[in-house]
């Protein structure tokens, strides 16, 4: 892979929309594609619009977006598009893909085992984890609404030059580490979007704003301790987030989601608070992609644990009842709301104790 790599941005809205400033901003050979014509006009008048955490003001980056693929071929495609729209942004983007290149993910799930059964070798797909926040507020403006920076790595914690290529672009945007379990990385973070991206999809606000809520923050515990579960039954061994939220340690214990109250269930109701207060402003992409009339991509989180659970025998009480009053939102049966959390809390509590 050459010293200055032709890269694609497949998909333009907050995270990819970030990463394709980002990389125009060092002046590198980027082109990002939407398929919303006013986004790839924005860009054209007023270049990339960021605003957000760490950003005074209104910055703007000229750049380039286009409707469909230019010629290339890419030696990167980082694949930013929405979760259900994976595979397909993975088959049109393989024809471009230069001799060597390699496709990123960026998306949330699990991400790099659809992708690697799409192109048929794994090792041309490397994950990067996702770990700062951003939407899209109008065409072509681009929020940041959390710190954080990048996990990267390959299924078969295979090392790469390319990864030493992607590292040193993605660094302008927040610090990258390295990681050798990718696997384990990826879900520690299903985890944490099963919990946040859904329940701030149901509930229809900022993460900030629910986190403040005991019973909302009771749910997320009892979304992650059920992934947890899963992901123990698949083998994973689990990594901390950045550095230190340990899901092995905040997972519930079966005395703990039997009883009221306790010093432990306390440090983790903790813990919680503290993420809604560094990550207040983070707002669901789940939760974007409704408002905008797309279909919402719970099956790619959740979903991944109910489908799971269903094979393995255990249950996901919480997960499941999350998946199907998102795909109500999704129908347009009812409507984002903090009453819906209140409700869900209330339907699943003999649900879980029983469990």
């Amino acid at each position: 892979m050459s010293t200055s790599p032709k890269i694609l941005v497949l998909g333009c809205g907050g995270i990819g929309g970030i990463v394709a400033a980002h990389l125009a901003r060092q002046g590198a050979d980027v082109c990002a594609v939407s398929r919303n014509p006013a986004v790839a006009q924005a860009v054209a008048t007023r270049g990339f619009e960021l605003t957000g955490v760490g950003i005074e003001g209104a910055e703007r980056v000229p750049g380039r977006v286009d409707t469909k693929i230019p010629p290339g071929p890419y030696d990167l495609v980082v694949l930013a598009t929405q979760p259900p729209d994976l595979e397909a942004a993975a088959r049109q983007a393989l024809p471009h893909l230069a001799a060597g290149g390699r496709l990123v993910t960026v998306s949330n799930g699990l991400p790099e085992e659809r992708v690697a059964a799409v192109v048929g070798d794994p090792s041309r797909v490397i994950g990067a984890i996702v770990g700062w926040g951003a939407t899209m507020t109008a065409p072509g403006v681009f929020e940041r609404t959390s710190e954080g920076g990048f996990v990267l790595g390959r299924l078969d914690g295979g090392q790469d030059p390319a990864l030493d290529t992607l590292a040193a672009l993605l660094s302008s945007i927040g610090p990258v580490d390295r990681s050798d379990n990718l696997r384990g990385a990826r879900w520690s973070k299903l985890a944490i979007n099963c919990a946040i991206s859904s329940l701030g999809t149901l509930g229809g606000d900022r993460l900030g704003v629910l986190m403040r809520y005991r019973h909302v923050r009771r749910l997320a515990l009892e979304v992650m301790t059920e992934v947890v579960q899963i992901a123990r039954a698949e083998g994973v061994r689990l990594e901390k987030l950045a550095g230190t939220i340990d899901l092995d340690w905040l997972a519930l214990t079966e005395q703990e989601r039997a009883q009221k109250g306790s010093l432990s269930l306390a440090a983790k109701h903790g813990v919680l608070l503290v993420v809604g207060l560094k990550y207040r402003r983070l707002r669901s992409s789940m939760l974007a992609a409704l408002e905008r009339g797309r279909p919402p991509a719970v099956d790619q989180l959740n979903g991944e644990i109910t489908s799971r659970s269903a094979r393995l025998g255990l249950p996901t009480p919480v997960n499941t009842a999350l998946v199907q009053r998102i795909h109500d939102l999704g129908a347009g049966r009812g409507a984002p709301a903090h009453h819906n959390l209140a409700r869900l809390y209330q339907d699943t509590r003999g649900l879980v104790v029983r469990a």
